[in-house]
Formats: C-alpha cells, sequence, structure tokens
C-alpha cells in the first residue's frame, strides 16, 4: 500500500523475533539516517498529507462516527500543525507549556497513517480550546534536531511540558490522541450534567468509561479519577443524574454507584462488577476494551502484541472471505469474552501477515488459516481442519482448556534412499533421531548461515568415512523451516551427538574441531576401532 525505504522489507523478521517475546514491541519502527537540515520559515503550512484515505474509517475501532472530508482536514491542519524546523524548535517548545511533537519522515507507511488522524486531532482539540501547540518535525529532513529530541524512529510522538518530554502511550486515532492529550493536560475526567450535553458526546465518542456517583466525592470516586487519570486509551466520563446516565448506558443500574464500560459495536454494553480500586478498573477496562474482533493494522499492532489477554485466536484471510466470517467470528469470541482475543489479518497484508504466518511455514498460503497463541508460555497453536464456526469454537475451547497440541513447523517427509546424510524435519525428529538404538550426528543449520557450508562439508566426508557402519546415523536438519520441542539451538552450524543409550542428554561438539578429532571422538563414543586409514579425512 505505502512505498517505503528498502529497509522495511525486513519488518516482518523484526516482528517475527519479537513475537517470540511475548509480543513486547517498541513503538518505533524505522531508523533515521544522517543528512543536512535547512531553515524553515517558522510558520510554514504543513505540506501536504500523506496517503489520505478517501474514506477515513477507523477500522481499529470499528467506529461509524463522521470524519471531516481531506479537503477540510488539509485546511484546518495548515492553519493548526506547526512545521517545525532546525531554527524554531527549540524557540516553540521552550515558549510554550505544552506542545505535542511528530518525528515522521516522508517515506515512512507508519506515519502515512498516522499524519491525517494527527491533523483531525488538531482540529479536534483547537475546537476544544486545549492549550496544546501540534507541531511536526520531518526527521529525515532535520536529523540532528530530531536526534536533539529524542527521536530515533518513525513516527514518534512526544509530549512536551515546559520543555520536558515525554513519550506519547496513548492510541493512534484522531479521538485516541484527543483523549491522551486532554488527559495529560488536566482533563481526565468530563463532565456530564444534561441529557443534552450527553446526546452531543455521544456524537463525538464510540468508547468510553461511564461513572455515576450520588456525589462527587468519596474514597470510589477518588480511585475513579485516579483510574481515569492513568488510563491513557479511554475518556471517562462522570454524571451524578440517573436520566443523563441513562443516555450513555441504556441498561443502567438505577443504583448510586456505577461503573461501566461503551463500545460502538455488538458488544456495546459492558458492566463492572468489581470493587472500585484504581488497579481493578484498570484491569477491567484492559480486558474488555478490544471488539469482539479486532483488525489488526499497522497502527493498532503494538497494542494487539501487549494486551493482557494471553489467550489470542488470529484469522488470517483475505478481505472478501471475511466479510462472510465476520459475524460468525463475533458470536464465537462473545462465548470467550475477555478470555480469548480473537484478531483478524489480511492475508495479502505481507507486513502483517507474513510474520506470523512464518512461525508456521505457511508464509505463501492465500487460502484462509486460522492460528492461536498462548503467550504466557510462548506456545503456538494451528487449526488443521477446514475453519468453519463450529471448528473454530472448538479450537477456541481447546485453547482456554489446555487441550491443543502446540504446533512446530515442520518441512515434507523427505526420501533419504541415497543420502549419506540423512535429512530430518520436524514430523520424522523423533524417529530418525530421538528412537531406536543407533548413535546419530545431528547437524543442525540454516540455509543463511555462512558457516554451514564447511560444516555440511566435513559430514559428508565423516559420513563416507564410516559408512557400513549399522549403529551410526549422520543427519542435518534446516532448524529455519523445522521445530521439535527437544531441540533448542541458538547457533549455527551446531553439532549434536545423540548416544544410543541416552538420547536425552546429547553432547554438543565444536564445529571448529577438524574431521580427525571428530571422527576420534565418534570411535570413542561408539566403541568400535577405526579400521579406515586416516588420509580420507
Amino acid at each position: 500500500m505505502f512505498a517505503a525505504k528498502p529497509t522495511s522489507r525486513f519488518v516482518y523478521l523484526t516482528v517475527t523475533l519479537l513475537l517470540l517475546l511475548s509480543f513486547f514491541v517498541s513503538i518505533t519502527a524505522y531508523e533515521t539516517s544522517d543528512g543536512n537540515s535547512d531553515g524553515e520559515d517558522e510558520f510554514e503550512g504543513i505540506e501536504e498529507l500523506i496517503a489520505l484515505d478517501e474514506e477515513e474509517e477507523s477500522q481499529q475501532n470499528q467506529g461509524s462516527y463522521v470524519k471531516s472530508t481531506e479537503a477540510e482536514v488539509i485546511a484546518k491542519a495548515q492553519r493548526i500543525v506547526l512545521e517545525l524546523n532546525s531554527d524554531n524548535t527549540k524557540r516553540i517548545i521552550d515558549g510554550n507549556e505544552y506542545v505535542l511533537v511528530l518525528g515522521y519522515a516522508p517515506w515512512c507507511p507508519r506515519s502515512a497513517e498516522l499524519m491525517p488522524q494527527f491533523a483531525e486531532a488538531a482540529t479536534s482539540l483547537k475546537e476544544l480550546g486545549s492549550p496544546l501547540l501540534m507541531s511536526k518535525l520531518d526527521a529525515e529532513r532535520h536529523p540532528k534536531t530530531a536526534s536533539s529530541l529524542g527521536i530515533s524512529g518513525f513516527p514518534t510522538l512526544l509530549l512536551f511540558t515546559n520543555g520536558t518530554s515525554q513519550p506519547y502511550t496513548g492510541g493512534f486515532s484522531s479521538e485516541e490522541i484527543v483523549i491522551w492529550v486532554r488527559k495529560k493536560t488536566g482533563v481526565p475526567v468530563i463532565r456530564i450534567n444534561s441529557v443534552t450535553e450527553a446526546e452531543e458526546f455521544l456524537k463525538k465518542h464510540h468508547m468510553f468509561a461511564i461513572g455515576l456517583f450520588k456525589k462527587f466525592l468519596g474514597r470510589e470516586y477518588e480511585e475513579f479519577v485516579k483510574a481515569a487519570t492513568s488510563h491513557n486509551e479511554i475518556q471517562f466520563v462522570e454524571v451524578n443524574d440517573i436520566e443523563v446516565a441513562k443516555v450513555l448506558f441504556p441498561n443502567i443500574k438505577p443504583n448510586n454507584l456505577f461503573l461501566g464500560l461503551v463500545k460502538s459495536e455488538m458488544e456495546r454494553y459492558t458492566t463492572y462488577e468489581g470493587t472500585f480500586e484504581m488497579d481493578q478498573i484498570l484491569n477491567f477496562l484492559d480486558y474488555n476494551k478490544f471488539p469482539l474482533v479486532t483488525i489488526l493494522t499497522e497502527l493498532n499492532s503494538m497494542k494487539v502484541y501487549s494486551s493482557p489477554v494471553k489467550f489470542q485466536v488470529f484469522v488470517f484471510a483475505k478481505a472478501d472471505a471475511f466479510k462472510n466470517l465476520l459475524k460468525p467470528l463475533q458470536d464465537v469470541a462473545r462465548k470467550f469474552i475477555s478470555k480469548i482475543m480473537v484478531v483478524y489479518v489480511d492475508i495479502t497484508e505481507d507486513n502483517l501477515a507474513k510474520p506470523f504466518l512464518t512461525l508456521f511455514g505457511l508464509e505463501d498460503s492465500e487460502d484462509t488459516i486460522v492460528t492461536a497463541f498462548d503467550n504466557k508460555i510462548s506456545s503456538k497453536y494451528l487449526l488443521e481442519s477446514d475453519p468453519t464456526p463450529s471448528k473454530i469454537e472448538e479450537f477456541c475451547s481447546g485453547l482456554l482448556q489446555g487441550t491443543l497440541s502446540p504446533h512446530f513447523r515442520s518441512q515434507p517427509i523427505p526420501d533419504n534412499k541415497e543420502e549419506s546424510v540423512q535429512i530430518v524435519v520436524g514430523k520424522t525428529f523423533d524417529n530418525l533421531v530421538l528412537s531406536g538404538g543407533k548413535n546419530v550426528l545431528l547437524e543442525v543449520y540454516s540455509p543463511w548461515c555462512i558457516d554451514c557450508e564447511t560444516t555440511s562439508k566435513q559430514m559428508k566426508k565423516l559420513a563416507k568415512h564410516f559408512k557400513g557402519l549399522d549403529n551410526l546415523i549422520f543427519a542435518r536438519i534446516d532448524a529455519s523451516a523445522n521445530e521439535h520441542p527437544k531441540l533448542k539451538v541458538d547457533d549455527y552450524p551446531t553439532l549434536l551427538f545423540y548416544k544410543a543409550d541416552d538420547k536425552s542428554n546429547p553432547i554438543k561438539l565444536s564445529t571448529k574441531s577438524s574431521s580427525k578429532d571428530l571422527a576420534a571422538f565418534i570411535n570413542k563414543n561408539i566403541g568400535v576401532q577405526d579400521q579406515v586409514s586416516k588420509d580420507e579425512l
């Protein structure tokens, strides 16, 4: 969708590594480059926004509220968003109480997605009378200025309060930016006093937490405000009139103390049943803030990966197939709400889909695929039957109950009849390496490993040297395409010797050893005399 520099081609490798580290990832994905900065006039208008969609719809929140047209967004942004440069940045930041800086690069796809949201947020904040100054800096054009602010990747958002910066930790829709900024500049809770105010509020907000209090006093109210101040993504509102509350939360219970979460989707109203403690309120929101089916995007991916819901089911499908699957998926997700997070990924979006599918050896697939992750124990699972709603529900139940068998990547089973060095894959590791009464010397390699070729040649020489021994197998496995729970290797190449009588404790051999040294080790451990001339090695 976006034209990016060559470095963006490696995004999927980075995400794969981060997935294995329990999906905790950073907000910045692209590195800056050095260059010379040019001065600009302080109030030069904003450049034309990048990649503005004709239909601006916040997919990650599945909202339906009407956005401004492209022309309106650009026009307002030209008046509101200030372009920073090497000459005016320090003066602007030091001269204003609050400054939100967007560090971007023109070629960065995430910057392109964020730009229209940032501009619309600027317009909304201006209309709300916010004291915040919205600004942006082309970090590629002004690398020294970007570095002085602490911008090292794109996009980066920083809030400067009286010259001191803090990282942006909110969401990336225009509404989420507005919510975060208002909380950080003194408006953690919005008080709504009338039915009219409530109706106007509903036109602008698709997700919020509502608190009903007889009086805005007491321990419960204080915990509510603390939670509102702490939570960066969800707007909190407070009311003390039950009729006003019913506009926002129609099936509210008529009592003097209530907390609920409102979202603009099928599962619209969720009532909080716990005690009014800040940590418990925050926990409730984090487990319930996502839609029944979350659509993964570049902008919301960080929130998805770091979700406290550790059971996650990912559905990969083309957009047309997903349209027919969405309603059944929502019905399934409702049965596991707050326990399993259901995520849809467009299988044609390589940057989003391939990092996951590569973990299953399915990166070239175009069919609908359902996978799951248990991030508590870093295990992955694959639905190997047709992805019908009933099978997906059964799959989710197995994930929750712990009855699914973890998936380990494997290449097809090869024909080893003519091979002196047996090819091992994930599916044959048990039979060829761990079972039987034979000794096994296993080479663990990767196709991209520079030093593996030398070790592979050694293995072929050794296999020829010991040809005819019935109790010794030479084998090799491509660890980049095959997995096994008992094969834990980080370095390539690796040589492992599995003794016939002790397969659970393989001996790791140095890949720096000569062929003669390896032959001597083998002779010693298999208990036979070397009857072949050493000259062959």
